[in-house]
């Protein structure tokens, strides 16, 4: 399977990601045996309707037309009924359902707080051994508070239109801390450049973590204008976290989170509700205590 992997068949790539989803036995072997690869992560994402697909089309044309091969994860809203993906970008990203040089796979949130998949990191270490030069992650715009993308991608970009106005205001510190860059779709709409001024003082270095000023970039990206200066923005990006140790901060996060959800895997609320229903009976339940003996 590994063999399959390294040569690109995509076939295998999509029935070893369903492994890796169901927790199939064996697929920690086979996420073990993983060489190391470098393949740039990108994420993208913002609140609904922004235009993330749309845009991620257009990168996916210019990678393409550069000779270069793309995976893109689609992360959906889950269908409350079975688990699966709702939306299904696919449907559109139809030019490239059956391009030889881009693999496309919907995954669903089951349930996951940070808009994630739970198997997100996983299956982006899978893609990375396949033959692609980029990996773009395409996260459902849930609230502003779940950020898991910064520990997953290289390179975030936040995708929002002119409309968001007074959503900005209100908008929780961590989407406009986790952007590498912003990306103002939608632009030819009234008022796009006084958005993007009031978001270019909100992200100065006075006012902002970033100690370098955020790049925000104005895209029509159902025309594919201004997607090649999100590309090249992109790029350069990478280029400076190479040159840093953000890198391996990234794959702290990743460890950390792998780690978090090994550790709590024969942790069930059921039981625990349960535990807990039976101390309170007896009068007898402390939070502190009851904690304490999971440690």
């Amino acid at each position: 399977m590994l063999k399959g992997i390294l040569t690109g068949d995509f076939k295998l790539i999509a029935r070893s990601i369903s492994m890796i989803e169901n927790e199939v036995p064996g697929y920690e072997d086979l996420m073990q045996s993983l060489p190391h690869f470098n393949t740039p992560v990108i994420g993208i994402t913002g609140p609904p309707g922004a235009g993330k697909s749309t845009l991620v089309n257009a990168l996916i044309s210019i990678m393409v037309d550069a000779g270069k091969k793309v995976a893109v994860l689609c992360v959906d809203p889950s269908s409350p009924f079975n688990m699966g993906a709702l939306l299904g970008d696919r449907i559109r990203m139809n030019d490239w359902y059956n391009h030889p040089s881009v693999f496309i796979r919907s995954l669903a949130t089951r349930g996951s707080l940070g808009g994630l998949h739970p198997h997100i990191i996983e299956i982006t270490e899978l893609l990375k051994v396949a033959p692609f030069d980029y990996i773009i992650v395409e996260t459902v715009g849930v609230g502003q508070s779940e950020v898991e993308i910064v520990g997953l991608a290289d390179v975030t970009a936040v995708i929002l239109v002119p409309e968001a106005g007074d959503e900005i205001q209100t908008m929780k510190a961590g989407l406009m801390e986790i952007a590498d860059l912003f990306v103002v779709n939608k632009a030819d709409r009234p008022d796009a450049d006084q958005f993007v001024r009031n978001l270019r003082s909100m992200l100065a270095p006075t006012f902002s973590r970033h100690k370098n000023a955020v790049e925000v970039i104005k895209t029509i990206a159902s025309e594919k204008k201004g997607t090649e200066q999100v590309l090249a923005a992109i790029e350069a990006v990478l280029l400076h976290h190479e040159q840093t140790d953000r890198k391996a901060w990234l794959l702290a996060e990743r460890a950390y989170h792998l780690i978090e959800r090994n550790r709590m895997k024969d942790i069930n609320k059921q039981r625990l509700k349960e535990a807990i229903e039976e101390l309170q009976e007896k009068n007898a339940f402390n939070l502190y205590k009851f904690v304490m003996q999971f440690h």
